[in-house]
């Protein structure tokens, strides 16, 4: 008996050593036609295999693409597609790291980026709601570093420090939710997620 792992190693180990089989004895026929008629054959049946590639652009390509690496490029045929030669075993480049400085860290950097579009909005109702809504979710991050109650002073300033003072919050305009709901909501979140 043959073990799978005697064989040779599959290129696209998804389609299995059935389809592996076809494509190489498509290779192997001998008149043009036949060849070509066979892989049409064995692309229709991998796109039975793969029904979630039919949602992807181009999925007949892409399965033009996979046939023709699983035959190593060796399968002379009429591709209806151009055929792009992809080794499946290389790494991507590596993505360059944002070499940007967060002020607080606890914040993070997209906080940052929404104060300093919120400071720059005309003063309107719009911008007082959503200076609101930047300064609560500023003491959700704040109680998620920091377990326990944070002074809404702190919040004010923090947003006054990080707006380069252009948003400044007096305590009656702007009345931040408790940090008791806060931590009882966060509380509440972290049970649901251990429970699933």
């Amino acid at each position: 008996m043959n073990y799978n792992t005697k064989e040779r190693v599959l290129a696209l180990p998804e389609y299995g050593r059935n389809i592996q089989n076809m494509i190489d004895h498509c290779v192997s026929i001998e008149d043009r036609k036949e060849r070509t008629r066979c892989a049409d054959t064995i692309i229709n049946i991998m796109g039975n295999m793969c029904p979630y590639l039919r949602d992807v652009n181009d999925f007949k390509h892409i399965l033009w693409d996979h046939l023709a690496l699983m035959s190593n490029y060796a399968l002379d045929i009429d591709y209806p597609y151009a055929v792009k030669k992809n080794d499946p075993t290389a790494k991507p480049p590596k993505l360059p790291y944002p070499q940007t400085k967060i002020r607080y860290k606890h914040y993070g950097k997209i906080l940052e980026d929404m104060i300093r579009k919120a400071s720059n909005l005309e003063d309107s109702r719009k911008k007082h709601e959503i200076v609101g809504a930047i300064a609560n979710y500023m003491k959700k991050s704040f109680l998620l570093w920091n377990k326990e109650t944070v002074d809404d002073r702190k919040i004010y300033e923090d947003l006054k420090e990080l707006s380069n003072g252009k948003i400044i919050i007096d305590e009656t305009s702007h009345r931040l939710t408790d940090s008791k709901d806060i931590l009882l909501r966060n509380n509440r979140n972290t049970a649901k997620k251990q429970r699933k």
